[in-house]
């Protein structure tokens, strides 16, 4: 399956879900949900094989089990491109465009070795290093973060910013005038490339110790 681009119709798609996001509608809309959305995700998950261990795309449905939100469906559609158990790249599809980025996220003991890697002056001046150059080159940095120092952490340490993370993402976006045709691939590989040495120092610093 060749990846031509998303059309207009995907983000269609998704506009008029986040006014109809129910059972009846979803039902009515799925073929365009299929043609339009699905379809083109599963080309680019195959275009993005020969760089990632595993590519998965996300399932539509959310888990409305303990959220008070009970809207069915996701008003966005993502994919991930793992290297590492939870590192990779991901790619987002809502009513607004196209998000690129790349990162590392995880569970609590995924936290803990993160933290350890900043806590030291190589590991921890690297990661600095490789987020400045990309917030220059006009990335979002993002991921959860506490509002405080992490319990047992000195909110004097030189890196403290960054160990109030719990994970990290760098991201940017792409408007859907720009994200209809096929040079969205060449925008996507060019994100791969460039969070390269992001998901390196993940890959070389947290996944060892999980």
């Amino acid at each position: 399956m060749v990846f031509t681009g998303f059309a207009a119709e995907a983000f269609a798609f998704y506009r008029e879900l986040e006014a109809h996001n129910e059972r009846a509608w979803w039902l009515e809309h799925k073929p365009r949900y299929d043609a339009h959305v699905r379809a083109p995700f599963e080309a680019l998950a195959e275009e993005l094989e020969p760089v990632a261990s595993t590519v998965k795309v996300y399932r539509p449905y959310r888990d409305v089990r303990f959220s008070h939100d009970k809207t069915p469906y996701k008003t966005r559609q993502g994919l991930f491109a793992q290297r590492a158990p939870g590192i990779g790249w991901f790619l987002n599809l809502d009513a607004t465009g196209v998000s690129l980025g790349g990162g590392f996220f995880g569970d609590a003991s995924f936290t803990k070795a993160y933290r350890a890697a900043v806590e030291a002056v190589g590991p921890g001046t690297e990661l600095e290093g490789i987020l400045r150059a990309l917030e220059g080159a006009g990335y979002e940095i993002g991921g959860e973060q506490l509002k405080t120092a992490p319990r047992g952490t000195d909110p004097a340490h030189p890196r403290i910013a960054l160990l109030r993370y719990k994970w990290v993402t760098a991201r940017r976006h792409v408007d859907e005038a720009d994200a209809l045709g096929p040079e969205l691939l060449d925008a996507l590989f060019d994100t791969v490339d460039e969070l390269q040495p992001m998901v390196a120092w993940a890959a070389a610093n947290i996944a060892p110790k999980r």
